[in-house]
């Protein structure tokens, strides 16, 4: 090396890639990056592998495990997204990729994207199909109710309950309608009271709140304890304008807890009302009917039939003779026509018969063995055996010459 010069630095590639994994790391900890999905893949392993790109440049992005277990939604390719994560580089391949730690929709919540995909899930697999669903028995009673025991829901239910038809039975499943365990308790509710089958209908309900305070009624466990219920479920989640996914694949949505309790629960003055409107039109109709059958009796005491039955069964007996005359009569009219049918029948087929034929001095011939018929003598020759079928009777002979 001369004198003066520097001594150069030649870096190994791992050396160069790690230098710039380094920079980019500390220049870019945290990054909000907005793009579009696209080569979306989820790994065995549960980490998440896609590009974000947009009309000029695209990024490698890689979204591991323990970040995305809280996703609210499903990524896919085509979405348009806002990324929050560090710029980072793989060191085995030399790329660089940005390691996302928080993904959003953009131009949507997560939630109700999460809402929007379930709902498609659901709705194409038939969930939400009408055949499913059945009726809400008139008065039931006992009502299963899935709830917090502390919640308003609750207390309007009991309330209507009481003011309505306090006769009526409540059971009360308590479980968190929000927040951790919240979907497991429901779902577990909904299908005990089905094990237990100790109830005519059921109220899964809660009060209003937010899009995230609801959401344990958006969950598909949930959406499948119900679905999967024998007894029929009303759903009353929030209030009028909030929907859930319960609320589709239940057999009735009512908009409020108070509007479920007075679905189910008919008023018992409305019945009682009912009741005695009803006796007195039963009463009336048949004080109606009786009378009318009464003048009908009379009117049949009156009758001839009722003076003189013995004439009557008189007058049926003779009618009874004179049928079977007039039968018999036509029973041998008929007979003699079938046999005159007949006679002149048989009379054309006898004279078609061959043995007519025979009768009036024909014969028939025929060569022995075979029992050919001889219409020609150049069969025969002499010697020949030859069997003679006459009008009556039958005789054998042998050819003595054959004169043609």
């Amino acid at each position: 090396m001369k004198n003066g010069e520097k001594e150069k630095h030649i870096y190994t590639v791992a050396e160069l890639t790690k230098y710039i994994r380094v920079i980019l790391e500390d220049s870019f900890p945290s990054v909000w990056i907005e793009g579009e999905i696209s080569n979306f893949v989820l790994h065995s392993s549960g980490h998440m592998y896609f590009s974000l790109r947009d009309a000029n440049a695209v990024l490698k992005c890689a979204m591991f495990r323990r970040a995305n277990e809280k996703l609210k939604f499903k990524p896919k390719d085509g979405m348009k997204v806002i990324c929050f994560g560090s710029v980072s580089v793989y060191e085995a391949r030399g790329d660089y990729q940005l390691i996302i730690e928080e993904i959003e929709p953009k131009g949507i919540g997560a939630l109700q994207l999460q809402f929007q995909q379930l709902k498609e899930k659901l709705l194409k697999e038939g969930l939400f199909d009408e055949k499913h669903k059945v009726r809400i028995p008139f008065l039931p009673t006992r009502i299963g109710v899935v709830t917090s025991p502390t919640g308003a829901a609750i207390r309007d239910i009991l309330n209507i309950a009481r003011r309505r038809f306090s006769n009526v039975e409540i059971i009360i499943n308590p479980v968190k309608v929000q927040g951790t365990g919240a979907k497991e308790e429901i779902s577990a509710a909904i299908r005990q009271f089905n094990k237990l089958k100790n109830i005519d209908v059921m109220i899964v309900t809660r009060g209003g709140g937010s899009l995230e305070d609801l959401w344990s009624f958006n969950e598909e466990m949930v959406a499948r304890a119900i679905f999967d219920s024998e007894i029929p479920v009303i759903s009353a989640v929030g209030h009028e304008i909030d929907y859930t996914i319960s609320d589709f694949v239940s057999d009735f949505r009512a908009p409020t807890p108070s509007a479920a309790a007075e679905l189910v629960i008919p008023r018992k003055e409305d019945l009682t009302n009912l009741i005695n409107t009803s006796t007195t039109r039963l009463k009336n109709a048949l004080s109606s009917k009786i009378g009318v059958l009464t003048e009908r009796l009379a009117t049949l005491k009156d009758s001839y039939v009722m003076r003189q039955p013995l004439n009557v069964i008189i007058q049926y007996e003779q009618l009874i003779d004179d049928l079977r005359k007039d039968m018999a009569i036509r029973i041998d009219h008929l007979v003699k026509m079938r046999r005159e049918n007949f006679n002149l029948i048989a009379g054309k087929l006898e004279t078609l018969s061959p043995l007519a034929i025979l009768n009036r001095g024909y014969s028939i011939t025929a060569k022995l063995p075979e029992d050919i018929i001889i219409k020609d003598s150049k069969s025969l020759k002499k010697g020949d055996e030859v069997v003679t079928k006459l009008g009556k009777g039958r005789f054998r002979s042998k050819v003595e010459e054959i004169v043609e």
